[in-house]
């Protein structure tokens, strides 16, 4: 049987309120307010309040802010209209990066944090690098985060920008830290598909829990080797879905599949969830801070150039590509998350080179003697790349403005200073 307290005597709901206001003089102080709340308000002289609001004296109480309203920050006063915002400061926003210490990122974050945002960068520093972030540190707007995407995290924000995934060949081909499963040689492919497609489950999660903007940043290899000239984005693509697994074939397909499976997971949780989404598809970027021996083609030959080595060509040299720099990709990505338009949006230049030419720009750059050295081309090697970004330029307004010639001798100034700094530090 079951042991059952002393029932509770109805009238101690009475007593304990009593004798609790008893306690430690509480009474006294309660009368002492009252006190001085009645003394204080027949002290204030009666007046007809009603008579003092006229919209002349309204007129006259908002004079000084109708004189300075240039000082408000960004937020006017609409005279005309008699509307008052609801805030004359502008809400800073919470804003998570993801990948914000790898190169487009780190520059990113610059912009955000320039404009008075408050940026979390969240970052496994597979391929982006603290030093690219080091001029943040110390500010209270600035936050890092050493975390891997595939795995979920919890955050308070407004805006997520989903750029974490190895992006260059070298870095998406080969995974030395962590492979999921060894089944070949070439599994290690898989690290791209599984971050582009777990990474962006989870983001995605965080976008609906906490109600944040997302935006994805795709590229132009969902069009894989493109046989529409230039691309449009409601082009397919032409691309090989076969990861080298038993056959030699599809080498690149771990990326290509990998955006476009999560470029189909933002849209369905678009579509299902409600969550406000954006897709950007970038295509070629250059700038300071990318890696230098990342393998992408621009990087390669500057570093080349520099070190005295010869640039290296794949094939003919006749495939092409577009080259933007990474202000302007920077710029396009702010204006397609603040816009009202989903996407997916092509940002890329539509200034064309062929490898060949790509060589000659860095040659004259840099070295008008450096020898350029034929190799064999890579398997599913686009041979053109070009977008078509009408679509940005009328939605958006945005178009790249810096060419190729003005934007490469900003990255060889800081490719020149890494190199040659890491050289000078090893011989010490």
């Amino acid at each position: 049987m079951g042991y059952s307290g002393k029932p509770l005597k109805p009238w101690l709901n009475i007593v304990r309120p009593i004798q609790y206001m008893l306690r430690e003089q509480r009474l006294v102080f309660l009368f002492i307010g009252i006190a001085i709340a009645t003394f204080v308000f027949s002290a204030v002289p009666h007046s007809d309040h009603r008579a003092l609001i006229t919209p002349g004296s309204i007129s006259a109480g908002f004079e000084p802010l109708r004189q300075n309203r240039h000082l408000a920050t960004g937020f006017g006063i609409n005279w005309k209209t008699g509307k008052i915002p609801l805030s004359l400061k502008p809400k800073v926003q919470r804003i998570v990066v993801t990948g914000g210490a790898g190169f487009v990122g780190s520059h990113l974050v610059d912009r955000l944090i320039s404009r008075g945002d408050s940026v979390i960068v969240v970052d496994n520093f597979f391929t982006g690098r603290k030093e690219n972030l080091a001029q943040h540190f110390g500010n209270p707007r600035f936050e890092l985060i050493r975390h891997d995407v595939v795995e979920p995290i919890l955050l308070e924000v407004d805006q997520i920008y989903h750029l974490a995934c190895p992006a260059s060949p070298v870095h998406y081909k080969h995974n030395p830290v962590k492979t999921i499963i060894s089944l070949t040689n070439a599994f290690p492919f898989f690290l791209s598909f599984f971050t582009n497609v777990v990474g962006t489950l989870n983001m995605l999660g965080l976008s609906k829990r906490v109600g944040a903007r997302f935006l994805l940043t795709s590229t132009s290899e969902v069009y894989g080797d493109p046989l529409q000239h230039p691309q449009v984005e409601t082009y397919w693509g032409n691309v090989n879905p076969i990861v080298m697994l038993l056959f030699r074939t599809g080498v690149r397909s771990c990326y290509d599949e990998g955006k476009r499976t999560a470029e189909t997971l933002t849209m369905d949780y678009h579509r299902s969830a409600g969550v406000e989404v954006r897709i950007a598809r970038i295509f070629n970027t250059y700038g300071p801070r990318m890696c230098i021996d990342d393998g992408r083609v621009v990087s390669n030959f500057v570093a080349q150039a520099l070190r005295k080595e010869p640039l290296t060509v794949y094939g003919d040299g006749k495939q092409t590509r577009s080259f933007q720099y990474v202000s302007d990709l920077v710029d396009g990505l702010l204006r397609l998350m603040e816009g009202e338009h989903v996407g997916p949006f092509n940002l890329g230049n539509p200034g064309e080179f062929t490898m060949l030419e790509l060589a000659q720009v860095v040659q004259e750059t840099i070295d008008t003697n450096a020898k350029i050295e034929f190799q064999p081309n890579t398997e599913d090697d686009p041979h053109k790349r070009k977008p078509d970004i009408t679509k940005a330029k009328e939605l958006l307004g945005w178009e790249p403005r810096v060419s190729l010639h003005e934007g490469l001798p900003m990255m060889v100034s800081d490719f020149r200073q890494r190199i040659f700094g890491d050289h000078e530090e090893n011989l010490a």
